[in-house]
């Protein structure tokens, strides 16, 4: 069951967006989450300390730069702190952490699931995914694509497509190369902004964007809808899965709990707002088809419109 989204910070949000312009309790706040999610992590299993001293033993600065587009200017909503990483994404803490921080973040989306309910929250939505798009795509674009978890994921679900990941993150693509070299995958990544993606117009069948769209003003929103609209072949599709404004879980989430998550995701209330059905259509696809893939989650389908 659902509840309607709202379209402005409820009086809860606010004192929250209060609270946390106080740079002190702010940092607690990051603080605080970032404890809970290491804790989550090893209750459930999954050696988050452990992973990430081994994986700092690798020399990652010497890969960086086969990755890393050095002419690349990274636009401002990105250059700030974010997931409690004072330097946001463009750092090492953050590019070796990602992997456990999703297993500890969806460790509790089904009862019981532990570190195996990331995976479940993929499958369900590619479930949905290949259910109702009509095509077998042959080059599928994962925009935002991280270390790489989100672009495996397709791989498993269309084994013989090419696929290419775009992201902001030279390091999470230094990782996400890593990965690929470990799974002995071949992948195509791509240091670049996701609405601006440098690629050539019309060259995939299916663009995906797995949890991202929480992590940006609406202004990149929909300067993304519109590049992935640019980069689709006729008939092509975009899917989006992500956090659902409408989910009771939000609308009911105590304020602690929401300090705690606004600490961390500071355009979560851009995202809210948004009305991303119309802003699909504006970018020139029909309209999308919503289906809830978990109580939290939902998972948006829409095929390019072809102009006459």
């Amino acid at each position: 069951m659902t509840t309607t989204a709202n379209t402005a910070p409820t009086l809860t949000s606010q004192l929250v967006n209060r609270l946390l312009a106080i740079k002190p309790l702010a940092n607690l706040a990051k603080h605080q989450a970032r404890s809970m999610m290491i804790k989550r992590a090893e209750k459930i299993g999954v050696p988050w300390r452990k992973r990430v001293e081994e994986l700092r033993t690798r020399d990652w600065d010497s890969e960086l730069a086969e990755v890393q587009d050095p002419q690349l200017s990274y636009p401002e909503y990105y250059v700030r702190s974010f997931h409690a990483y004072e330097k946001g994404n463009l750092s090492w803490d953050a590019a070796l952490e990602v992997e456990v921080a999703s297993y500890a973040v969806h460790a509790r989306i089904w009862e019981g699931a532990g570190a195996q309910g990331d995976s479940k929250l993929r499958q369900s939505y590619h479930d949905i995914v290949k259910e109702q798009i009509k095509i077998q795509p042959q080059d599928i674009l994962d925009l935002g694509c991280s270390v790489g978890m989100s672009t495996f994921a397709l791989q498993s679900v269309y084994p013989d497509a090419n696929l290419t990941g775009v992201d902001l993150s030279p390091y999470f693509l230094t990782v996400a190369q890593y990965n690929s070299q470990q799974r002995n995958v071949r992948m195509n990544w791509k240091n670049a902004a996701a609405e601006a993606t440098g690629l050539p117009d019309a060259s995939f069948d299916l663009v995906s964007a797995c949890l991202i769209f929480h992590e940006l003003p609406q202004s990149a929103t929909k300067q993304i809808l519109c590049e992935a609209r640019r980069l689709l072949r006729p008939g092509g599709y975009l899917t989006i899965m992500d956090m659902n404004p409408k989910s009771e879980i939000y609308a009911k989430m105590p304020p602690y709990i929401l300090t705690l998550l606004k600490s961390t995701e500071p355009y979560l209330d851009d995202y809210f707002a948004l009305d991303i059905e119309q802003a699909i259509v504006d970018a020139g696809f029909h309209a999308p088809v919503i289906t809830a893939n978990t109580r939290r989650h939902r998972t948006i389908v829409a095929q390019m419109k072809v102009l006459s």
